[in-house]
């Protein structure tokens, strides 16, 4: 495999920046890059960053040999100030060297293919990045530690250990020996059913973290929606300005809050324009409504027209009307809007965003151990099925040959589950989700 860097923080300017390289001979260029190189491994030491135009940065680095590292091969990572222009100059460099740029996931799929991690165990680190609650990070965290893949794994041994005594029966036939009742066949088969439909009971599966909800904040021009915005973000994401008309396209951020997450997005005001971006920008916004899972009209006077108008386009969904610029004494009949607030002051803001999170209540994991995702739950059913089926033509006392197959791809279905045997589109499916640079 070719050597692959990439940036594993966010390309935005902030504080620092960490690149991340790895593959065989990544190392050999540390004394070309660095004015002085490196010497111990797992060791963090401040260098010069040297490309061929001179100095880039004083910088972090680190680096790790071979199976000693997170991907099971030679790697190093540096840790640079976090400027736009430092980023496009290590990128340079790396590229200028020879290195390709990694793609989504690929850190966390070498180390799979490198036998670091089981495949579950690679997909519970996406699970752990996008974990949004402490109680779902938590059972991610435990399939991480390799707990997940240990009890799959000991199914596989329960299997294994049915099936020998179920082909010997077929392949010894004129011995003496009856394999399926001394062995305990069906015995065996009840109580593994038992307990891996116990162990299956143990794991939450949640949809819900698989799909961000949506907050879309929409209403006529210079209402305040971008300061809502901003307000609720804590930072100005959003351009502000007392011109009507300012926002032409959707802006949308990420709001943590009360163990919830959602995105908000910010719109175009509504109004009729013969501007043509301005209009494409209404017509966005109009159309937007039919996606988000909570829509909330903003406005700094009455409107009931367009009040009703939103409120139709927005059907079933959760419908919030707000009543911003308190704080400059504007007033609403009571009853009229949901939240009168201030998105310059702050005030009634607590409570607006205590009404979003309560929103998207999820529900709690409990005694649940471990995190499964959709695919392990088909192969579960899949696992399952099989061994009942096998159960039933072995007590039935004919059909074998078709219960040996039928335990034999139940141990398939649990090979897949941990990535034993696993197809390299499947690979490429559960590794596109992942973040660049993990």
């Amino acid at each position: 495999m070719s050597v692959v860097f990439a940036l594993a923080t966010p390309a935005s300017r902030s504080a620092l920046c960490v690149f991340r390289v790895t593959g065989a001979g990544c190392l050999d260029c540390l004394p070309d890059i660095f004015n002085l190189a490196p010497e111990k491994p797992r060791t963090f030491y401040n260098r010069l960053l040297v490309g061929s135009d001179g100095v880039i940065d004083s910088v972090g680095v680190v680096f790790f040999e071979g199976s000693n590292s997170y991907t099971g091969e030679d790697s190093f990572e540096v840790f640079a100030h976090g400027g736009l222009a430092i980023m496009n100059s290590i990128v340079g460099l790396f590229e200028e060297i020879g290195f390709d740029e990694a793609g989504p996931g690929e850190f966390t799929k070498r180390s799979f293919l490198n036998d670091k991690l089981s495949l579950s165990q690679a997909e519970s680190v996406s699970d752990a990045i996008n974990a949004t609650r402490k109680d779902v990070l938590k059972v991610a965290l435990n399939s991480l530690a390799g707990g997940f893949a240990a009890e799959v794994f000991g199914f596989a041994d329960r299997v294994d250990g049915v099936r020998k005594f179920v082909e010997g029966s077929i392949d010894f036939s004129d011995e003496d020996y009856d394999f399926i009742n001394d062995g305990g066949v069906v015995e065996s088969l009840e109580v593994l059913c038992a307990d891996f439909g116990g162990f299956v009971s143990s794991c939450y599966v949640s949809a819900e973290n698989e799909s961000k909800k949506s907050v879309l904040f929409v209403g006529p021009p210079n209402s305040g929606k971008s300061s809502l915005f901003n307000r609720l973000l804590g930072f100005d994401r959003a351009l502000v300005s007392d011109s009507a008309g300012t926002t032409r396209d959707l802006i949308e951020s990420e709001v943590f809050y009360n163990n919830s997450s959602f995105g908000i997005i910010d719109s175009a005001g509504i109004r009729k324009t013969e501007d043509k971006i301005e209009k494409d920008g209404v017509e966005l916004a109009l159309g937007k409504i039919k996606k988000a899972d909570v829509v909330v009209a903003v406005f700094d006077s009455e409107d009931v027209a367009m009040k009703n108008e939103l409120a139709a386009l927005a059907l079933d969904k959760p419908f919030l009307t707000v009543l911003n610029k308190i704080d400059l004494d504007v007033a609403g009949d009571e009853g009229v809007f949901d939240f009168a607030l201030s998105a310059k002051t702050g005030a009634g803001i607590s409570d607006f965003k205590n009404c979003i999170s309560n929103l998207f209540k999820h529900t709690k994991v409990g005694d649940q151990k471990y995190f499964a995702r959709s695919r392990h739950v088909r192969l579960f059913d899949s696992c399952l099925t099989s061994l009942q089926d096998s159960m039933i033509k072995i007590k039935a006392g004919e059909d074998l040959d078709l219960a040996a197959e039928d335990l034999r791809l139940a141990r398939v279905s649990l090979d897949d589950v941990v990535g034993v045997k696993t197809s390299d589109s499947l690979l490429g499916d559960i590794f596109n989700d992942f973040c660049i640079g993990k």
